[in-house]
């Protein structure tokens, strides 16, 4: 009889893919992929359950006619036919799973909620009671382990009441395992079992030798202290799992120094990949770059919207079937993809999330996370360090105060340098200026900086890149640079490029950037200005001037433009401004005094609440009542008040083709978006709107706009009336 069911239709051999292999061989991988975590036996379980409902007669016939005719699976009235019912039936029934049967009811939409599971429940007892029990005859005849109660497959942590968001996370672990374990081994009938991707096995030699490549012979001073820091990384490594901070100043090596610990963590705790995740995508390639030269090529995975895994030579070309799922030793990503992944319902995005589980997660600039997400990210990070087998690492050179929090209370925070004061002592190398009181004019500052023959200014919103850049342009002329996101990626890759060579020859150079040059890219000026900012980012930005300590000081300038746009930079910073009033400016700390930053970051967590107030504490909320739309509908990262924007730069007829291929009837393919990044610039949504109706912009699809206006040659997109555009970045 096992032979008359089937699961999917003919692969190109001819085969059909038989129903009971199926079922066998997704419990089979979700064993393997859950086991990790403790849950073998429950992913397995559900496994087994998944696809039980394409058993019944009217979904065999529906098969044979898809097959056919080249289609999905319908009924003779052309209508869907469901599968899931029958096995999330038997996993709430029989197997006593309870709300572990959403990864069955989910397992090709997207996890839902209890209600739902409810209704389907109801739904199943009722109108599809028949086809339900029809499905349950069929199958229990052929694999009779369907019928058998699973509730002590549940780990106790994840059925206790006492932490919902543990049992929440096991779910969305536990869904990742299976909805990966059943992709797999579909694509294994159609087009056979993938290669086997490059082991964790020996990294630290591979690192170690290729760290000693990498460094060379120069040593300075600097050097010196990078060194201490990094075996103080290595030192730490042999810890136990866990949550690991890591305070170092901006030019201590974090990078190499979080590589290193991840090695030598990962061999001695037997950890299964490394995964890194960066707030921005300009770092994420500079970090991807030096994790290539030290992991090795082969066994590094860059994932994230700038990459086009299309375009692999074939020795690499895993990397593209490892992307859908992280199969790969180490990750590089972003702080976005990894955290809304998480927190997603669909399986698409979910599937990887099983990857988490035994595996370093170094989470680089961890002073980007916004505090609104804070309650569910730190939530699952604990979570994940007691009962999944990571270790994380935090990384930052404003290190926030994450153990204040109650989510947080009760962890040993193991800190990865022992004794941070001295060492941001040692690697002071800039003196803070105060430009508060009076405040300046930017014509008064650019009149200043243009003294300056190499000098960056950071501002905080692009209205206000752009005011300075017209100043300083009048004052020393048309090379004046610029960086916001009103330039497109690959005018912003370019520029920095010019940037860094100027730097490197000794040669004059002025550049005026919103904030997305502050953190993590490695620009070396002996002086800065930094417009007034929350405490972190002026210590950030102080990261770009003397990071190489080539002066006995760097200039750091801090200014409060008098004539400054507020709405954009308060809209982003909130509270965090005002605190920082409180404990940094002429007559109070530096942003480097660790005790001052220490009690800046407590000060504006209590001030916000955020724990019992604001989108995470709604968050968590939702979490515990697992209702997983709701969560994925409140998670975001990233301010969503913006449009990408096609500009006229660069490669002309490079641009048209794509644009061409993007709006070809049928739709395009991914790498036709992934090749598109350096043409497009960013702009609000409602400027974007305003330039719509306005005939400077045409709407093209999915959200993209292509821009008919003017595009300055060193600031981008322009506007006639800049009155109105407002905001960061």
């Amino acid at each position: 009889m096992d032979h008359e069911l089937w699961a999917h239709s003919a692969n190109p051999a001819g085969v059909r893919h038989g129903l009971v292999d199926h079922l066998r061989g997704t419990a089979a991988r979700a064993v393997k992929f859950a086991s990790v975590f403790g849950a073998g036996e429950l992913a397995g379980g559900l496994g087994i359950l998944h696809d039980i409902g394409k058993s019944v007669c009217v979904w065999q016939e529906g098969l044979k006619w898809a097959e056919s005719r080249g289609s999905r699976v319908v009924d003779a009235g052309g209508a869907s036919i469901d599968h899931k019912l029958a096995g999330t039936w038997l996993a709430v029934r029989k197997a006593n799973l309870g709300p572990f049967a959403l990864s069955i009811l989910g397992h090709h939409g997207g996890l839902s909620s209890r209600r739902a599971l409810k209704d389907a429940m109801s739904s199943a007892e009722a109108e599809a009671a028949d086809r339900v029990q029809e499905a349950v005859r069929r199958v229990s005849g052929l694999i009779p382990e369907i019928l058998d109660d699973r509730r002590s497959a549940v780990p106790a942590w994840g059925c206790s009441s006492d932490d919902p968001y543990a049992a929440e996370l096991l779910l969305r672990m536990t869904f990742s395992a299976l909805v990966d374990a059943d992709f797999l081994d579909t694509e294994s009938h159609f087009t056979g079992e993938r290669s086997a991707v490059p082991s964790l096995a020996s990294m630290v030699e591979t690192f170690e030798g290729a760290r000693d490549s990498y460094l060379g012979d120069t040593r300075s001073p600097i050097d010196l202290i990078r060194s201490e820091v990094y075996d103080q990384a290595v030192q730490a490594a042999g810890g136990p799992v866990g949550i690991f901070p890591f305070p170092a100043p901006t030019g201590a090596g974090k990078t190499i120094a979080a590589g290193g610990f991840a090695a030598h963590h990962a061999a001695r705790h037997g950890l299964r990949r490394v995964i890194v995740a960066v707030p921005f995508l300009s770092i994420t390639e500079q970090n991807a770059q030096v994790y290539r030269t030290l992991f090795g090529a082969d066994n590094v995975l860059e994932h994230h919207s700038g990459v086009n895994l299309d375009e692999l030579p074939a020795a690499l070309r895993w990397q593209r079937l490892a992307a859908e799922n992280w199969d790969a030793p180490v990750v590089v990503t972003t702080t976005v993809r990894l955290f809304e992944s998480l927190f997603s319902r669909k399986p698409s995005a979910m599937r990887k999330l099983h990857r988490l589980a035994g595996a370093v997660i170094v989470l680089d600039e961890v002073q980007s996370l916004p505090d609104g997400m804070l309650p569910p990210i730190l939530s699952a990070l604990r979570t994940l360090t007691e009962h999944f087998g990571t270790s994380v690492l935090l990384a930052s050179a404003t290190q926030p105060e994450f153990f204040s929090l109650g989510v947080f209370a009760g962890l040993q925070a193991r800190s990865v340098i022992v004794e941070p004061k001295p060492l941001y002592k040692g690697l002071r190398r800039v003196k803070y200026e105060w430009r508060i009181d009076p405040r300046p004019t930017f014509a008064q500052v650019a009149e200043e900086a243009a003294q300056k023959p190499q000098v960056l200014a950071i501002v905080n919103t692009t209205k206000d890149a752009a005011t300075l850049h017209e100043y300083l342009e009048k004052m020393i002329g048309e090379d004046v640079l610029h960086l916001s996101t009103r330039m497109a990626g690959g005018h912003r890759r370019s520029v920095l490029r010019e940037i860094r060579s100027r730097l490197n020859e000794g040669l004059p150079v002025t550049v005026v950037s919103t904030q997305l040059v502050e953190a993590g890219v490695d620009l070396d000026f002996p002086v800065v200005f930094r417009a007034f900012a929350p405490a972190e980012a002026l210590q950030q930005a102080a990261g770009r001037s003397n990071r190489n300590g080539l002066l006995a000081f760097g200039r750091v300038i801090v200014f409060d433009p008098a004539d400054g746009s507020v709405t954009g930079a308060r809209r982003v910073y909130g509270a965090a401004l005002d605190t920082t009033r409180v404990f940094f400016g002429p007559g109070l700390a530096d942003p480097d005094d660790l005790d001052a930053l220490s009690a800046y970051y407590q000060a504006r967590y209590a001030l916000k609440d955020i724990e019992k107030v604001g989108p995470g504490a709604e968050i968590q909320r939702y979490r515990a009542e697992f209702d997983f739309p709701e969560v994925a509908e409140r998670f975001k990262l990233v301010d969503e008040q913006t449009v990408p924007v096609l500009v006229p730069y660069g490669d002309d007829a490079e641009r048209e083709r794509l644009r061409g291929l993007l709006m070809s009837p049928g739709g395009a393919d991914p790498w036709v978006f992934r090749k598109l990044q350096p043409y497009l610039a960013t702009l609000p949504r409602r400027r974007a709107a305003q330039a719509v109706k306005e005939g400077l912009a045409t709407e093209l699809l999915g959200g993209l706009i292509e821009w008919h206006g003017e595009y300055h040659r060193r600031r981008g997109v322009e506007f006639t009336d800049p009155s109105g555009e407002d905001f960061v970045w």
